[in-house]
């Protein structure tokens, strides 16, 4: 059974940072498409950050620059580094994992709980 259990959430005031962290059991992340998403309050879910098997790394326009995902496959953990965080990157952040599906749309088959970010301006 494959679970992903994100940490690291908190509450921080603009322009701070925080590293989200999301560890894998079950599988080994070597082989999966790993996905950031988040959603903010009265907003729908949006994609964060994607980095494939071969760790190529996608972000949207929102985060470029300022966010950035990694992977430790000796640790089977995926991380989000946030730096420069603004009032709008507050959400409920949550790491998706599959097999196959490697895009940014909400199609992965497992997910985590989330893990809550606030950003106070």
């Amino acid at each position: 059974q494959v679970q992903l259990v994100e940490s690291g959430g908190g509450s921080v005031q603009a322009g701070g940072s925080l590293r989200l962290s999301c560890a894998a059991s079950g599988i080994s992340i070597s082989g999966l498409c790993m996905a950031w998403f988040r959603q903010g309050p009265g907003k729908e879910r949006e994609w964060v950050a994607i980095i494939t098997t071969v760790d190529t790394t996608w972000y949207p326009d929102s985060v470029k620059g300022r966010f950035t995902i990694s992977k430790d496959s000796a640790k089977n953990t995926l991380y989000l580094q946030m730096n420069g965080l603004k009032p709008e990157d507050t959400a409920i952040y949550y790491c998706a994992a599959d097999r196959f599906y490697c895009a940014y749309g909400d199609k992965y088959e497992t997910w985590g709980q989330g893990t809550r970010v606030t950003i106070s301006s």
